[in-house]
């Protein structure tokens, strides 16, 4: 199925790791998000955004964020510029609406067995950065529509991020914050998490220091550096009968050193296993098989079709066709007071120059677009609770 979610619901801190922004764009971001949840300008996917950051740079919408900061008109820039990127290179297919629901992650078959979702974001496979984020956005729609549950004999849901390196890749520090934290929370959900990486250099300590369960492959030692990363390696194995740095060195396909946590909480001792390969295909789905099964699913319905409903670009952009009426009115008003002066005399300019200001300020008011953005923020604006992604909580 397709899987999308809203701009919205993805929030500041995983959509400035996918756009590869710097902390200062981050906040800048964060900034731009506060000021749409706030004024009820939804931003459902990335032409809402590019409205949004367009508006707040302008002469009429500077205004609206002198109060909680500013914003740059070279950050702005270099947000759009990114955006717009980002959108060019096939991102734009996960923004958007039906947002997937995480539940269907929860699925079972008739007979009662789990389901196995594979995720694939084939229109930006040159992009992995997105995909890895993107799981992290599934992992923190779950953790906040889950209820706690404890130590269950298994877990509801086991996430495997594989070239798991790419999550933390020029990760931000709230990031990584954010990732320690989910990891070390999410269990009480009932959600198992698995890294699958090359070495566990690319797991940071504070994440690793949260894991139970390890599955190691070999580990070649080519260079003086991975002699030493290979050290470090074992040093993080419990005591083992095994020599492992001669042992991770001449593992062979298919072998691994294991060790897990035992029922009583405490890593069992490491074991040298050998691992029977899976008996299934080991390569591509057929393109006929996949889309029978795509068709014949009881998801299709749900997901297949993409639905664009009235969001911030078509609100902001209602604002300034109304703006443009304005201005006509004001000029159409203005032309006929001019008329008027010149059929009727000074007197009669004066009275209709009256009539002219109380028409002109039932119309314009204040300024449309600050108008528009103020009526909005009343009417249908609230505050979207975040979570420490950045994330909006769902509502169901």
């Amino acid at each position: 199925m397709p899987l999308r979610a809203t701009v919205t619901s993805f929030g500041p801190v995983l959509l400035s790791k996918a756009l590869e922004l710097n902390q200062t764009q981050e906040q800048s971001l964060g900034l731009i998000f506060h000021y749409a949840d706030s004024k009820g300008l939804e931003l459902v996917d990335l032409k809402d955004l590019r409205a949004v950051v367009a508006f707040l740079v302008s002469d009429t919408g500077k205004a609206e964020l002198k109060g909680i900061g500013g914003l740059s008109t070279a950050t702005a820039g270099v947000i759009l510029r990114s955006v717009t990127a980002f959108e060019q290179q096939g991102a734009g297919d996960f923004f958007g609406e039906p947002e997937f629901d995480t539940a269907e992650l929860l699925r079972q078959a008739p007979d009662g067995r789990g389901i196995v979702s594979v995720l694939e974001l084939a229109a930006v496979q040159d992009r992995p950065r997105l995909f890895s984020t993107f799981l992290m956005w599934l992992l923190a729609d779950l953790f906040h529509d889950l209820p706690e549950v404890g130590d269950l004999d298994r877990p509801k849901l086991v996430f495997f991020f594989d070239e798991a390196h790419l999550l933390f890749d020029g990760a931000s520090k709230a990031f990584l914050e954010s990732i320690t934290r989910t990891v070390r929370l999410i269990r009480s959900k009932g959600v198992g998490i698995f890294f699958v990486t090359q070495t566990p250099r690319d797991v940071p300590a504070e994440v690793l220091a949260q894991l139970g369960n390890r599955v190691q492959h070999a580990l070649r030692a080519f260079t003086p550096d991975d002699a030493k990363a290979l050290r470090s390696t074992v040093k993080t194995f419990p005591n083992s009968r095994y020599d492992l740095e001669e042992l991770l060195t001449r593992l062979g396909i298919g072998e691994a050193v294991i060790t897990v946590l035992s029922e009583n909480g405490a890593p069992t001792p490491v074991a040298a296993t050998r691992l029977r390969a899976p008996r299934s295909l080991m390569g591509p789905c057929p393109a006929a098989e996949l889309d029978a099964a795509v068709k014949g699913s009881s998801l299709y319905g749900s997901y297949a079709q993409a639905v664009d409903r009235e969001s911030a670009y078509e609100k902001l952009s209602a604002g300034q066709e109304a703006e443009r009426r304005s201005a006509e009115a004001k000029a159409a008003d203005r032309a006929a007071v001019e008329e008027a002066v010149r059929g009727e005399g000074v007197r009669g300019a004066g009275k209709a120059g009256k009539e002219e200001t109380s028409l002109v300020e039932q119309v314009v008011g204040s300024g449309m677009f600050r108008s528009l953005a103020r009526s909005v923020g009343t009417q249908l604006g609230r505050e979207i609770s975040r979570s420490l992604f950045g994330t909006a909580r769902r509502r169901r």
